[in-house]
């Protein structure tokens, strides 16, 4: 019998690119899928104190959500938030949440002019980044698939004090829970994507609690939310989530736990898992669009 020889596929590049945003220049990491076009576009958002090479692991093969992203059909656009990577000059001491909002909605309007999206645009956010997809969202309409936010709750377990500011990472082992949730190698990889928290990002972070109510209100989109085994920030107990997941009152809402995982899950030995299940609840989101019932139109209404 021939025996038949196996297929080369070519790896996806992840590149770094700019975004421009009203006169503002964001930089970004970008993957896309190997001849073909994206299904969709995963929009990646960091969290405080990091850079957006923090969805691009390479501790070792297969943790990098934008290789693995790419190889599954969909562009990854990984974006440093404003304060951050080349905006950082221009903003030493970053934006508010209703500032940063506008600035991505430009900086995607910017690359959705320049390159295919597919289905739409789908935010993956971790911890701060969470923050700003959720004040974000509400102006993005129909494009917007989905959500999936890691490292996020709206009750700190920890005093207002003890998070990272402007002087430093705040406990920085909270950051991580157990090091032998992580490759050897991955706090020196880390520190290349270590980053100044700007000062009025830090200083807003005390008031979340009080924000965010109202930002969540105004989802329309799916979410889906997940806690790390060892999340150290934010409570995730039963009376927790309870209140994390009430303000949606316009938006399907979940919560799951990643196994094995501290709160930087996307640097740690988890983060596969937790990308093949972002990557499942952006395929549920589509699938859910697709099976939609369609409206029916008011007897008499115009054609």
């Amino acid at each position: 019998m021939p025996q038949l020889s196996p297929v080369a596929v070519a790896a996806p590049q992840v590149r770094a690119t700019t975004l421009h945003a009203d006169g503002l220049t964001l930089s970004a990491l970008l993957a896309e899928p190997v001849d073909a076009a994206p299904r969709a576009v995963l929009v990646a958002l960091h969290g405080g104190g990091m850079r957006a090479g923090y969805f691009d692991n390479r501790a070792r093969p297969g943790l990098s959500l934008l290789a693995l992203g790419a190889q599954l059909g969909y562009t990854v656009l990984a974006v440093d938030r404003p304060g951050y990577g080349l905006s950082a000059a221009r903003l030493p001491r970053g934006l508010t949440l209703a500032d940063s909002a506008p600035v991505l909605h430009a900086a995607l309007a910017d690359f959705s002019a320049r390159y295919a999206t597919g289905a739409g645009l789908f935010l993956v956010a971790h911890s701060y980044g969470g923050k700003l997809a959720l004040a974000a969202a509400g102006a993005f309409g129909d494009v917007l698939i989905g959500m999936d936010i890691s490292g996020l709750g709206n009750r700190l377990a920890v005093a207002p004090h003890q998070l990272p500011g402007p002087g430093g990472q705040g406990e920085w082992r909270r950051h991580w829970g157990a090091l032998r949730l992580y490759p050897p190698n991955a706090f020196r990889l880390g520190q290349a994507l270590l980053s100044q928290v700007p000062e009025i990002e830090a200083a807003q972070g005390r008031s979340w609690p009080e924000l965010y109510p109202e930002l969540a209100a105004r989802v329309r989109a799916p979410v889906r939310f997940t806690f790390a085994e060892q999340e150290q920030w934010w409570r995730y107990d039963e009376e927790a989530v309870a209140d994390l997941t009430r303000p949606f009152v316009s938006a399907p809402v979940r919560v799951d736990h990643q196994p094995d995982a501290g709160h930087n899950i996307s640097l740690g030995w988890a983060a596969r898992t937790y990308h093949l299940r972002v990557c499942g609840f952006l395929e549920e989101c589509l699938l859910a669009r697709d099976a939609a019932v369609p409206q029916r139109r008011p007897v008499g209404a115009a054609l």
